[in-house]
């Protein structure tokens, strides 16, 4: 074998040494990734999930809301990519607890009752005006001495949620929007930003304020983190403001 036949079968080798190493490297860091968001969303593979979907509070009949719909689909995409599995169900089918598989609960308290009942037992900081009939506080958020009124189309707030039983429980998370919208905007915002929030928060509770910023134009993609009001929400409103924020 003279010298040319030797550097050629030695770059050879070195180039498929070079290619292996690289793609063991991908292949860890890829999994490391998913482990990651595994662990932060609660969805080992082949694990159990439930999306529980509200109803379009603008219809008598029981239909979902357009956004609604687009807020379920980017959480499907959430949940294929930790190679879990996923059960839809509706808002008044739900007859179980929490914390034995992941949840995802989309809409309001005033057209989800599951939302209802998740906010009475674990945001006792925070009331939701569910009052049907138009005015300034229509929907607005009650978060200890705060009140957050939306501006339809222009200025409109969501809670981004995560709360576990316990560090083994699987987690719930809650998308509770003024609009429709909102909701959306805020599943959009988990997808884009669970790598943050999981380094921020690991696998602990959290209750953010976002704001969706002039949605007729932007839709759902102009979000601001307003606060983290996991404190505030997680601690019961003293008794004055507590009976203030019912009455409203």
């Amino acid at each position: 074998m003279n010298d040319d036949v030797r550097n050629i079968a030695l770059g050879v080798i070195a180039a498929g040494i070079s290619a292996a190493l690289g793609w063991l490297a991908r292949t860890y860091l890829w999994r490391r990734k998913l482990r990651r968001k595994q662990e932060f969303f609660g969805l080992p593979e082949n694990s159990e999930s439930l999306l529980v979907v509200n109803r379009d509070p603008a219809t008598a009949e029981p239909a979902v809301h357009r956004f609604d719909v687009f807020a379920l689909l980017e959480l499907s995409g959430l949940i294929k990519d930790c190679g879990a599995n996923v059960e839809v169900a509706t808002q008044d089918t739900v007859r179980q607890g929490f914390g034995e598989r992941t949840e995802f609960c989309v809409g309001g308290p005033a057209s989800n009752r599951r939302m209802l009942a998740h906010m009475t037992a674990m945001l006792p900081g925070i009331r939701v005006n569910a009052d049907p009939e138009p005015g300034p506080d229509r929907s607005a958020f009650h978060i200890g001495a705060d009140r957050y009124r939306m501006e339809p189309g222009v200025s409109e707030y969501v809670l981004l949620v995560r709360l576990a039983k316990s560090r083994q429980a699987r987690p719930v998370f809650l998308f509770c929007g003024q609009r429709a919208i909102t909701n959306q905007a805020a599943a959009r915002y988990l997808a884009r930003h669970h790598e943050r929030l999981h380094r921020k928060y690991g696998t602990g509770p959290f209750v953010l304020l976002l704001k969706v910023l002039n949605s007729q134009a932007y839709g759902p993609d102009v979000v601001e983190l307003v606060a983290d009001v996991t404190r505030t929400a997680l601690r019961p409103l003293p008794e004055t403001d507590s009976a203030e924020a019912v009455a409203q």
